[in-house]
């Protein structure tokens, strides 16, 4: 195992249990104690945890992943959604693109579209995601608008007024947004209140809002919300999902997209 494939998998299972063994980790990992206490010390050097004796716990009250350590995470899954998503924007239209894993890969299945090929634009792509933004910079058929703000390390994502300035100004046809939570009674959440307002102003200036969510978000609760059940559109996701989940959408109003 590489070590960034155990830096991922060291701050998963820290995310999932809050503490960390080194005697566990290691046989987690099938690795020694020593690697896992140089892997420890090395987080927490970035901050990304905090070493203890005989481990590790999270850093602060809560915990996200940063995007980096995300990426392959339901890989395929998210590719799929990202493929049907990609579906769902017409040439021509302007579409707000929020941060995260799955919106990134939305941004390379629209960037490999036949039909998005050419055109002035073939599509104009609003986003607050420095990474979404340098994907598609380079492609000459995308006309691409970045708001201002502050980058968060965590996902990449421009926050406070300066993005609210723009967002103010401009319209969309359609807002792709990326959720760490979708519940029917609760709606779409984020982990950080700052992102959670830029995302409700990208929803606001939609004329539709499609939701790009594995079913592991689904029926889950976060701290920041971003809007409502009510003000979305469609819902795309995986073959994961629970039924009984996708109907409950569907009563609320959702179209719901399975992606195979």
């Amino acid at each position: 195992m590489s070590r960034d494939a155990r830096w991922q998998t060291l701050l998963e299972l820290l995310a999932e249990r809050g503490r960390l063994d080194v005697e566990e980790a290691a046989a987690a990992l099938g690795v020694s104690a020593a690697t896992i206490r140089r892997d420890l010390d090395r987080l927490a050097e970035q901050q990304m945890l905090v070493r203890t004796r005989g481990g590790a716990v999270v850093h602060g009250v809560s915990y996200e992943l940063p995007l980096r350590y995300k990426t392959a995470r339901r890989a395929t899954e998210k590719q799929r959604i990202a493929a049907a998503v990609a579906d769902l924007v017409a040439p021509g239209e302007a579409m707000g693109l929020t941060g995260g894993t799955t919106t990134t890969e939305v941004a390379r299945a629209l960037a490999v579209r036949g039909d998005l090929a050419s055109g002035t634009p073939a599509l104009t792509v609003v986003t607050n995601a420095l990474n979404i933004a340098s994907e598609l910079a380079v492609r000459p058929q995308f006309k691409i608008v970045v708001t201002g703000g502050v980058a968060r390390a965590q996902s990449y994502e421009l926050v406070g007024p300066l993005a609210d300035g723009v967002l103010d100004r401009i319209t969309v046809d359609v807002t792709v947004l990326g959720v760490v939570a979708l519940d029917v009674v609760h709606g779409a959440a984020a982990h950080d209140e700052a992102e959670a307002a830029v995302n409700r102003l990208l929803c606001e200036r939609a004329e539709r809002v499609v939701v790009a969510a594995d079913s592991g978000k689904l029926g889950r609760r976060a701290f920041a919300r971003i809007c409502g059940t009510g003000s979305v559109n469609t819902l795309v996701t995986d073959e994961a999902a629970a039924p009984e989940t996708v109907r409950r959408f569907e009563e609320a109003g959702v179209r719901v997209v399975v992606a195979r």
